[in-house]
């Protein structure tokens, strides 16, 4: 028989042995469990790695090279669509001088274009592209109208005033274009791997350059387009009509 203090000392370990059991026994919160889970987990996935594709264009006319290579669009379309956004700001398309400037604008569809008129008289700028026609109106200097474009597909503006003024807007579903310079060269940057399809448009082109490739590539692209068209298409005013001719007149308009 243990003595008094040793069964008090017996006692005291045995409760402590029933209270450790007891905590060992118990089961892990599995709240607890998922949040610990989480939080190690919880780094972000690294980007998808992107690549950027270059190259340069070539023009030919009547089979002769041609010295500059400017005003080229050279887009590329991933087979993956990818989401666009259109600029916040408005992009320009001046008319000045008698002419548009630029002369060739490539945008994303749903952007908006600012016509301003920079020349001291009056213009009126218009297109009867199919499903992206619309019509400025007439105004004057220091003005300046809009148009949203929200149709894919090639856009030809004119004025209704003066029949050699023609600009370009390319209206398309990829954010990924660039407009030559006069070398020819151009570089696309930030492209996504995986398959896709190179374009290149030149307004005298009849025929738009385009190659299946798979990205990455190690090479530059080489283009060619052969120039068989018309600077400024035949083409009537906003009425169907032919333009009236202002011969050496001091023009208003």
């Amino acid at each position: 028989m243990a003595a008094p203090g040793q069964a008090g000392f017996l006692l005291a370990l045995l409760v402590q042995g029933m209270a450790a059991a007891q905590v060992a026994e118990e089961p892990a919160d599995p709240a607890a469990q998922v949040a610990e889970e989480t939080t190690e987990s919880a780094a972000p996935a690294a980007p998808a790695p992107t690549f950027a594709l270059s190259g340069a264009v070539a023009l030919t006319e009547r089979g002769d090279a041609v010295g500059e290579a400017g005003e080229v669009v050279v887009y590329y379309r991933p087979k993956t669509p990818v989401e666009l956004q259109p600029p916040a700001e408005p992009l320009i398309m001046a008319t000045e001088g008698k002419r548009f400037s630029p002369r060739v604008l490539p945008l994303v569809v749903g952007s908006t274009v600012e016509f301003p008129n920079r020349d001291p008289i009056l213009h009126n700028v218009f297109s009867l592209s199919r499903n992206n026609s619309f019509d400025l109106g007439l105004f004057g200097p220091d003005r300046s109208e809009s148009h949203q474009f929200e149709t894919l597909g090639l856009v030809r503006v004119y004025c209704n005033v003066h029949q050699s003024m023609v600009a370009h807007v390319l209206v398309l579903d990829t954010p990924f274009f660039v407009t030559t310079g006069e070398d020819g060269r151009f570089e696309l940057d930030a492209l996504p791997a995986g398959p896709g399809t190179l374009y290149a448009w030149h307004e005298r082109a009849r025929h738009v350059f385009t190659q299946a490739m798979t990205l990455p590539l190690e090479e530059p692209v080489e283009i060619g387009l052969e120039l068989n068209q018309r600077q400024v298409p035949s083409h009537r005013n906003k009425f169907g009509k032919s333009y009236r001719r202002t011969g050496n007149r001091r023009e208003r308009y």
